[in-house]
């Protein structure tokens, strides 16, 4: 009996008889050189996701096992998502491994921050978090940009052994694999790639050409990202696909910002002050007075506040509320997954809510 092959595209087994299971394949595509799952397909040609049954548990097994591994750690990050992106317990799991930090989406960020500073602020961030990792790079793997520079430092740092590469979901890890892959060999898209959570299901190898392997691994669910709260049909709203344009709010006491229906920002307390929205270009800001904030929301959510639009609004989380004094000017207030509002003037109080399970914290500003 023949093994079956893995599917090119996530990684799982194919398996050509339940076709409501993981891998199913209809056997004829088994003739083929490279064999895809049914769901990649799908996925690939439709951008259709159909619901995956793997676990947390089975994520943390896979990563377990890197520890046992020898080779050369490569841990992806969303430069616009960073915290909620954040693999916490990674340092853990990697055993003796060299850890390489790639800071993807790069093009997101305004072109006037200068890299280094960006760089830095990763090192620092990233120390603060556990991890001192052997060399910190900043890519667009969707736009290729920095991309020859990370393929040199991998092969420089993995000293011949095996590479894998982790992240959670929705990072860009596949693209950024099928960069590496297209740079080395000229294929186009072999993983498949999507802006829905999950998408490779087990580790997919590709042979490097001294005999070790590069490794992909599934992306790990960080729930306390917004992408998790909500339809998968707005995610397109939420996820910035080209630079993102600041939007500067001169605010008085007493007054709030809502960002859609998906987040509320107030500023309590505090002489006049200046804030800086960083979210996907598209998503609307509507600003009202505090006073006025709590019936606005009940009357307008899904309407005249949307994302989510009102098909979707109640399968929205209730919001809750963040309070945090801020005595430092150039602090940012994180939303994970949505984005961050800068505050550029110290000692003001403010309150910042998000949907139930949504992480909000506060840290030194990025830009």
């Amino acid at each position: 009996m023949n093994e079956m092959p893995q599917c090119i595209g996530c990684g799982t087994v194919i398996q050509t008889e339940d076709t409501n299971a993981l891998g199913y394949a209809p056997p004829s595509s088994l003739e083929k050189e490279m064999v895809i799952c049914q769901r990649c397909f799908r996925l690939k040609n439709y951008n259709e996701i159909q619901p995956v049954s793997l676990t947390d548990d089975d994520f943390l097994r896979i990563l377990n096992g890197l520890g046992q591994q020898q080779g050369l750690i490569v841990k992806i990050v969303d430069i616009f998502d960073f915290n909620g992106s954040w693999l916490p317990g990674l340092h853990r799991f990697v055993g003796n491994n060299p850890v390489l930090l790639v800071a993807n989406k790069a093009d997101l960020l305004p072109k006037s921050v200068k890299e280094k500073k960006v760089i830095n602020w990763l090192k620092r961030e990233a120390k603060a978090l556990g991890l001192q990792p052997i060399d910190v790079k900043l890519v667009s793997a969707h736009k290729g940009q920095g991309m020859a520079e990370v393929v040199e430092a991998i092969e420089e740092y993995r000293c011949g052994k095996d590479v894998y590469v982790v992240g959670c979901t929705n990072v860009g890890k596949s693209t950024f694999i099928n960069r590496i892959i297209k740079q080395a060999t000229g294929e186009g898209e072999i993983i498949t790639t999507s802006h829905f959570p999950g998408t490779t299901l087990d580790m997919i190898g590709i042979p490097l050409d001294d005999g070790a392997s590069l490794y992909d691994t599934p992306g790990i669910i960080n729930h306390h990202q917004m992408a998790h709260h909500i339809d998968s049909s707005e995610l397109k709203y939420i996820m910035p696909k080209k630079e993102i344009k600041p939007k500067v709010y001169q605010q008085n006491a007493g007054q709030t910002l809502f960002i859609g229906a998906l987040a509320r920002f107030d500023f309590i307390q505090g002489e006049r002050a200046a804030f800086t929205v960083h979210v996907a270009n598209d998503l609307p800001i509507h600003r009202t007075k505090l006073d006025r904030a709590d019936s606005l929301y009940a009357e307008h959510k899904g309407e005249l506040l949307a994302p989510p639009t009102a098909a979707h609004i109640d399968k929205l989380p209730e919001l809750v509320r963040h309070e945090f004094s801020i005595k430092e000017a150039k602090t940012d207030v994180v939303i994970s997954g949505l984005g961050w509002i800068t505050v550029q003037h110290a000692n003001v109080v403010i309150a910042a809510y998000a949907p139930r399970g949504v992480e909000v914290f506060i840290r030194p500003s990025l830009i």
